[in-house]
């Protein structure tokens, strides 16, 4: 560095410049190659050509996807063989329930069904017509599943399928509040759509866990931003019917609902008759074993029972079968499939077992009739596929649909007297 420094300064003292060699160095195009830039060429003519040819195969077989799905048919029973009621109003015992509200595109069947059921409650409970929020209950389920989430460090399902039951946990913690007071929807047509709202609270959870974030309150604090983006903020208080309510004061004053009065029934084979279990379905993500387990005799008779004694219920269970058809507003199990006398504890295990009887969808039975010799359920829906029919919002279940195919049954305590457990 010092003999560098030192020429320099020789060089500046004798005012001497810089005089560029005669070999350069100089600044030039670069170097063209044109057999490369051929060859190169050649490829991307190949690499067109292949594109393209793998586009017209790909739109030919869209094509023929589209074509299989339009000329596909459903299995189906034939209705015009099949004796049915006309109408809800044909039903001999009509239990009061509010109209049939539609879920839209939510995963919340379980939350209509059993709002619709308190609902009824109220009715006969407390003497009032009260709609109320199916979304309130929604707001707090998810918050419950993201504190087990969280407790179970991400091993929990938070999906926006659940429990009829989660209802009274819902209730129990944090009240009831009417439709009026908490729609939960935000849109100006007053349809319910949360396929963007579960995308950002899993893209939430999902950054949670990748980052080792597990503090309770502030993963809880960040979901409630998201839920009041998308539902709205619950109230803290509200007017109605002359009065501020407090939602706990609401749910136990007015509505005379305790949620400690209900219970859910199943009947399975792995459990005890008498006792309690697990529903082990990917919805009970509570893993509740508060399940009273009964035979199928006691199972399909309370449901008869309750009616006749003025108690609607909830039911959760299977609506993926081909003698359930929304565009005749009916359920039954076709012969072809099984013939009603063969249904036994047997065969509804054996479906159980085998997954062809799920947990997909819950709904509220609320009269009962009979027609054609036999008993048929008249069902509340929320589900889309119980408006392609002339009767919007209803389904008619011959009595041995719910007998194989549902797996639950929510129901008030005063129902099921006797099949208890002796302490």
């Amino acid at each position: 560095m010092r003999r560098a420094a030192l020429f320099v300064l020789i060089l500046l003292l004798a005012g001497s410049a810089w005089t560029a060699p005669q070999d350069g160095p100089v600044y030039r195009t670069p170097n063209q190659y044109p057999v490369l830039d051929e060859i190169r060429a050649r490829r991307d003519s190949m690499s067109a050509e292949r594109d393209s040819l793998i586009q017209i195969v790909r739109d030919s077989q869209a094509a023929e996807s589209e074509a299989r799905k339009d000329a596909s048919q459903s299995l189906r029973v034939d209705w015009t063989k099949i004796d049915r009621p006309d109408g809800p109003e044909d039903f001999s015992i009509h239990l009061p329930h509010l109209p049939p509200i539609a879920q839209f595109m939510t995963g919340t069947c379980w939350s209509f069904a059993a709002t619709s059921l308190m609902e009824s409650e109220v009715i006969r409970l407390a003497g009032h017509q009260v709609k109320l929020s199916e979304m309130w209950t929604v707001y707090w389920e998810y918050v419950l599943k993201v504190e087990r989430w969280v407790e179970q460090y991400g091993e929990s399902l938070v999906s926006t399928g659940s429990q009829s039951d989660g209802l009274l946990e819902v209730y129990e913690r944090w009240g009831a509040v009417p439709h009026a007071a908490y729609p939960g929807v935000l849109f100006d047509d007053g349809r319910h759509d949360h396929d963007a709202l579960h995308a950002e609270i899993t893209a939430w959870l999902d950054l949670c866990r990748e980052r080792n974030i597990w503090d309770r309150d502030h993963v809880i604090s960040v979901l409630r931003l998201i839920l009041d983006a998308h539902l709205g903020a619950p109230p803290v208080e509200f007017a109605f019917d002359g009065r501020t309510w407090t939602p706990d004061a609401f749910r136990v004053e007015y509505l005379k609902l305790h949620p400690e009065d209900y219970i859910g029934l199943v009947s399975r084979l792995d459990t005890p008759f008498g006792e309690f279990c697990l529903l082990d379905v990917p919805d009970n993500w509570r893993r509740a074993e508060s399940y009273l387990n009964v035979s199928l005799d006691d199972f399909t008779k309370v449901m008869k029972r309750s009616l006749e004694r003025g108690y609607t219920f909830d039911v959760g269970g299977d609506n993926s079968e081909p003698g359930m058809d929304g565009q005749f507003d009916a359920a039954i199990v076709p012969s072809w499939d099984i013939p009603a006398a063969a249904i036994n504890q047997g065969a509804r295990e054996h479906r159980i077992v085998n997954g062809q009887t799920g947990d997909d969808h819950g709904l509220h039975v609320v009269g009962w009739t009979k027609e054609g010799g036999v008993g048929w359920f008249l069902i509340k829906d929320s589900n889309r596929s119980s408006r392609l029919g002339n009767h919007k919002g209803y389904y008619f279940w011959r009595e041995e649909y719910p007998k194989l195919k549902m797996l639950t049954i929510l129901i008030h305590r005063d129902m099921v007297a006797g099949m208890m457990p002796v302490d």
